[in-house]
């Protein structure tokens, strides 16, 4: 299968997202419910939006990760099949007498990588974080790995024949696989939940901020969330890391400073951008870019800023 080199480097980069379900949510109290489970402002929202939104305990430690597609008469929750088990028995323990249910939409969803992306899938151009029906499937501007990005819901059985339309409309356009995404993703600093997370992390400690609504009302964790940021209480926070061998290690090698731990590696890839890089919570002792950290038994990497495509 091609290797879409980067994001800025070939026009577009085709894949359907199999891990990914989509959960359509609907009743009266749908908007109510969901405003006060997660941290995206649902009840703010317009039709044709796209929220980005944590699930969290009442610790704001993150269950999981999601995006809201809002319309006229459901919630459209797409998000990660095996995270939505736990998702979705940590809201039915909350839901009491509200009007709401959760229906399996058998939409798969299809994200569509590189510059040209919204060329290949919109019929007019769209802001990000917001999507339009065309042709019988939704189309969103969703950067949801962090770089120039759509996202298409299409019927079932059109799956197929949506990906070749796709494929047909932009000259040079490939189909890629899940490792060009762990790139992408890396690239651009996007935290994976279950992988650069613990279910101890806090959603800032994993940079999940574009999913955080700081201005909407009361939510499960917000209390932590804000005490984290009115206090700047942080001791811990997400960063990239550069790897001085040409090999990536492992992950949950140890990073140490001094001496001592300051952090486990989490995610790595080897990048045709940058080399071997990688992800981390550290400590904030090292929380200086540029900075050299042992990693494991013998090797270094270098603390980065994120993303690492301005750093």
């Amino acid at each position: 299968m091609p290797h879409l080199e980067s994001a800025d480097r070939s026009p577009a980069g085709v894949i359907a997202l199999d891990g990914r379900i989509l959960v359509r949510v609907v009743g009266d109290d749908r908007a109510s419910f969901l405003h006060g489970m997660c941290t995206g402002d649902v009840k703010g929202a317009r039709p044709g939006t796209i929220l980005p939104a944590l699930f969290l305990t009442e610790h704001a430690h993150v269950i999981a990760d999601s995006f809201i597609w809002v319309t006229d008469d459901a919630l459209l929750l797409d998000i990660d099949a095996e995270a939505w088990i736990r998702t979705r028995a940590h809201l039915e323990k909350l839901l009491v007498a509200d009007d709401v249910e959760f229906e399996d939409a058998d939409s798969p969803i299809i994200d569509v990588e590189g510059p040209a992306a919204l060329d290949a899938t919109a019929a007019e151009p769209l802001a990000e974080w917001r999507f339009a029906e065309k042709g019988g499937s939704l189309v969103g501007n969703l950067p949801r790995f962090g770089g120039p990005a759509a996202s298409v819901i299409a019927p079932r059985a059109r799956l197929d024949s949506t990906i070749a339309a796709i494929l047909s409309n932009i000259p040079g356009a490939c189909r890629i696989d899940p490792a060009v995404l762990e790139s992408i993703r890396i690239e651009n600093g996007v935290a994976l939940v279950g992988v650069d997370t613990t279910d101890k992390t806090i959603a800032l400690e994993a940079r999940l901020n574009r999913a955080i609504s700081f201005n909407k009302g009361c939510y499960l964790g917000q209390e932590t969330i804000e005490r984290a940021t009115a206090r700047g209480g942080l001791k811990k926070r997400m960063f990239g890391l550069k790897f001085n061998a040409a090999d990536v290690p492992a992950a949950g090698s140890v990073l140490s400073l001094d001496g001592k731990e300051v952090g486990r590696v989490t995610s790595t890839v080897r990048s045709p951008r940058f080399g071997a890089i990688g992800l981390a919570i550290l400590h904030h002792s090292a929380w200086t870019p540029g900075l050299e950290l042992k990693v494991g038994e013998g090797g270094a990497a270098t603390v980065s800023e994120l993303p690492f495509t301005q750093s």
